[in-house]
């Protein structure tokens, strides 16, 4: 059944004129490939469900956000902003499932959803019907949910009603099952506990098949975005951000030409979306490689000046007795070997903007003559006996700590507050790990077209590495090892451990995974510590099996490298290298 796919059994009397079988006649894949996607790392404060940040919360707290909705919004209004929440989780979910499950057959792809929310905590869900043919666009799904958190959490507050209440989970259905087929389904509840009932029950299938007023009784809650563009115009295919049945979603770009999610990204973007109209000088602040530059640029692409010159200095890169001529021009003859006269960087950049990168290796003469064509407004060539007025917007970087440096007399105080008038703070990568997956499938997606590779995308363990690793050289470091490794990998093959961390990258992987047993253990828990475990899980890992191999060389070897080496037909620095690596002792 690889375009439909149909479960049904005897007829029960519904009147919907679909047949149903009994719960659990409908085979449900396991669910250890989600599993192995959720991922803890209590020492950052975050949980992973693949690339999605994830939290738990107790369930009387979401009773009593319910509760505060409800009493100070309204039943109604509560309930549509419920919804919309569960909404936008279940889009996020199809996506994933889709890019996990990719090569199932459609039932086990679609199963994904209701699994996810059994590994989220929210409900467990028992497939009554069926009838899924993403081609045709038909679709029934009809679920038993077994212990939903949403309505534990209602009753708990209100008692037993007259009204389903699991909203947050219709809302998810609706848009799990709409992004995953690529046109509006619509979820009713028609049991609930929050009623009297032992299970809530769903019902799901395409909006134009619930009748009028039954449809436009749920779908007012739903009256957002591709929802509400899909009811008003039914005959209309579907937004291409919905179009996940046939293809992946890409990553998001903005205007500032990178990409995040993260608090600390989106700090940057506002405070750079603030300054950017106007003409005040601004330092970008942060480590090396956080991307001061870009960030630089797209100010300047946002600014008035966007249709003038952008001209980028590097001080760090000109040799101090270059550095006047290089700003501020030089006349003919102004020194032994000028022999025309050229404009300097302020010049050039007239009437535009002035990138000053390393601003803080510039030395204390240059700090002076800076100064002035930063309070004056006008510059002097070299050998020139006339000054010259430009109009130069200043946009300046570094990553040192510019108040340590005054303090320490490396940099001028007057220069520092003549600089410091409107200061943005990169947060380094590390800071902001929630950008990580977003830059990681960017520049894939980029550096594969650049090179004309296909590339499939991460191995599990790869994500789970680039998730823990420190990132020193922040994204720039990133940008490159995702480089390297698409060069390195095989055509249509997926990125792994051996492509990216080759340049002896120390990795701390002490985060936490779920086992097949639902027990919660280290992804770095040695062999002996997953003994009694599912035999996939007890296996040992790449790094585990390399240290063994490299022991038993130098122990056959008595010591002696050079011979452990041709042991394992690898040169005798590599073997150096290796034991350095995983901290082998050798007597």
């Amino acid at each position: 059944m690889a375009k439909g796919e149909t479960k049904r059994g005897p007829a029960s009397g519904q009147g919907s004129g679909h047949t149903h079988s009994g719960p659990g006649e409908i085979r449900v894949p396991a669910i250890h490939d989600l599993a192995k996607r959720l991922r803890f790392a209590p020492q950052q404060g975050r949980i992973w469900l693949d690339d999605q940040r994830m939290m738990l919360m107790h369930i009387s707290s979401l009773g009593s956000l319910r509760q505060e909705l409800i009493e100070s919004l309204g039943k109604e209004t509560a309930r549509g902003l419920v919804t919309r929440i569960g909404y936008q989780a279940g889009t996020h979910d199809a996506a994933m499932a889709r890019k996990v499950r990719s090569g199932f057959n459609t039932n086990d792809d679609f199963l994904a959803g209701p699994q996810l929310v059994a590994l989220e905590g929210i409900v467990h869900c028992e497939p009554v019907a069926l009838d899924i043919d993403v081609e045709r666009g038909r679709y029934f799904g009809d679920f038993l949910l077994t212990d939903c958190a949403e309505a534990e959490a209602h009753i708990a507050t209100y008692g037993i009603g007259n009204a389903p209440v699991c909203w947050m989970l219709i809302g998810y259905a609706c848009g799990y099952t709409s992004a995953f087929m690529g046109r509006p389904i619509l979820w009713r509840e028609v049991e609930c506990r929050s009623m009297g009932h032992a299970k809530c029950r769903v019902i799901g299938k395409p909006v134009e098949e619930w009748g009028d007023t039954d449809a436009d009784d749920d779908l007012r809650f739903l009256q957002i975005g591709d929802f509400a563009k899909w009811s008003l115009r039914p005959d209309s295919p579907p937004p291409a951000t919905s179009r996940l049945a046939a293809r992946p979603s890409a990553v998001p770009e903005n205007s500032f030409g990178v990409v995040g999610v993260s608090s600390g990204f989106n700090m940057v973007c506002h405070m750079v979306n603030k300054v950017a109209p106007t003409e005040a000088t601004v330092i970008f602040l942060g480590e090396s490689g956080v991307g001061k530059e870009v960030f630089a640029n797209s100010l300047h692409r946002l600014s008035k000046r966007a249709d003038r010159p952008f001209v980028a200095v590097n001080c760090a890169s000109i040799p101090e007795h270059l550095m006047e001529s290089e700003l501020f021009g030089v006349e003919r003859g102004g020194y032994t070997g000028a022999t025309s006269s050229r404009p300097g960087r302020f010049e050039r950049a007239d009437s535009g903007t002035l990138f000053l990168d390393e601003i803080a290796t510039l030395s204390l003469t240059a700090q002076g003559k800076l100064l002035r064509a930063l309070q004056q407004g006008e510059i002097e060539r070299v050998g020139d006996s006339r000054t010259r007025r430009v109009d130069v917007r200043i946009v300046a970087a570094t990553n040192v700590n510019l108040r340590d440096a005054v303090a320490a007399g490396t940099f001028r105080e007057d220069l520092f507050f003549r600089l410091n008038v409107f200061p943005i703070h990169i947060p380094p990568l590390r800071d902001r790990r929630d950008d990580i997956p977003l830059m990681m499938n960017w520049f894939l997606q980029r550096l594969a077209k650049k090179h004309g590779k296909r590339i499939t995308g991460f191995r599990e363990r790869a994500v789970d590495a680039m998730f823990c690793y420190e990132w020193p050289g922040n994204v720039r470091e990133l940008e490159n090892m995702v480089e390297r490794a698409v060069i390195l990998a095989d055509e249509g093959g997926a990125l792994d451990l051996c492509h990216l961390f080759t340049t002896g990258e120390e990795i701390d992987m002490s985060s936490f995974v779920l086992k097949r047993n639902g027990n919660i253990a280290r992804m770095d828990a040695p062999a002996e510590s997953r003994a009694g475990l599912s035999p996939d899980a007890a296996r040992p890992g790449l790094a585990d099996a390399e240290v063994a191999m490299l022991r038993a060389a130098v122990a056959e070897a008595r010591g002696n490298l050079a011979r452990a080496a041709r042991l394992l037909g690898i040169t005798r620095p590599k073997l150096v290298y290796r034991l350095r690596k995983y901290a082998i002792a050798v007597d």
